[in-house]
């Protein structure tokens, strides 16, 4: 199949890559950085350089295209992030319908079933919108959880003050993924040929905080790693300290609030909360630990 991918070379579009040329799949991957062109190709993929703004640039790239990867970066350009994420997924199906792309997996997230009270996922919740009126697509929708690697944020804290927190309580039920596992989910469903619209969670592990203290704190040593749950004020200001723009982390704040009133992980529990084989806390935490100490 010809495939394109999104997502440049991060956490998960450079494993999905690999695993489908190792299927034997003509696989594209769009980057906006020019310097990752060589590397992409040594992958044994081709490179489109482009921005996923510009709708000439995705035209080009989708057409001819079996099926789509398609995920938007975390922080589209640190204002309007919500609306400049919506406005991306846009872009992304007007190309996918000019190209009559017939397969599109799209990352997605717990809590996008929510237009309200998730923080940047309300993002997420407009492309599923603007996908579900592809009438000749047949799509699913990857809704991820929490990923492990946002962990490493909280080193500093772990380092500097001695705790892990977050304005959620220390009880509430956390969806986890690993990255690789998210890659390995997208490669099962971009060579499935399904009809209509389908929603696929990939969840490695359920836990709670006081799990994330426990486990992340003894492969540091630090057994006794403590969770404290901090007002949403507090949060905020502890975000703003770290470096993060003020809109970014207004909206994460908002996030850790729909965790602690489950608006964010509703859906996800109304379906059965499925979890995935895949990489679970305590296996992730080695990880943990590497980046800690080094």
């Amino acid at each position: 199949m010809k495939i394109i991918i999104t997502g440049s070379l991060g956490n998960v579009a450079k494993p999905l890559a690999q695993q489908l040329i190792t299927e034997g799949h003509d696989i594209t991957v769009i980057s906006s950085n020019e310097s990752k062109k060589n590397e992409i190709e040594s992958l044994g993929a081709k490179a489109a350089i482009g921005s996923i703004t510009d709708l000439d640039f995705l035209n080009k790239t989708f057409e001819g295209a079996d099926a789509v990867f398609a995920m938007t970066p975390p922080n589209m350009g640190g204002v309007n992030i919500v609306e400049e994420t919506a406005n991306a997924g846009k872009n992304y199906a007007e190309a996918i319908r000019k190209a009559n792309v017939k397969r599109l997996v799209m990352l997605s997230s717990v809590g996008a079933a929510s237009p309200i009270e998730t923080g940047p996922i309300k993002g997420l919740h407009r492309i599923e919108k603007s996908y579900n009126d592809l009438e000749n697509t047949a799509i699913t929708f990857l809704r991820a959880g929490y990923f492990y690697i946002n962990f490493f944020n909280d080193i500093p804290l772990v380092k500097n003050a001695g705790i892990i927190g977050g304005n959620y309580p220390e009880n509430a039920s956390i969806p986890l993924v690993h990255p690789t596992d998210i890659a390995k989910a997208a490669a099962e469903e971009l060579v499935k040929s399904p009809e209509g619209k389908n929603i696929r969670y990939v969840v490695s592990d359920v836990r709670t905080p006081s799990d994330f203290a426990a486990v992340l704190g003894s492969s540091i040593g630090k057994p006794e790693l403590p969770w404290v749950e901090f007002t949403d004020e507090e949060y905020l200001n502890g975000a703003l300290q770290g470096g993060l723009p003020q809109e970014m982390a207004e909206l994460y704040t908002e996030m850790g609030k729909g965790m602690r009133t489950g608006v964010v992980q509703a859906d996800f529990i109304e379906r059965g909360s499925p979890v995935s084989e895949g990489v679970k806390l305590e296996e992730f935490a080695k990880e943990f630990a590497v980046q800690f100490n080094s």
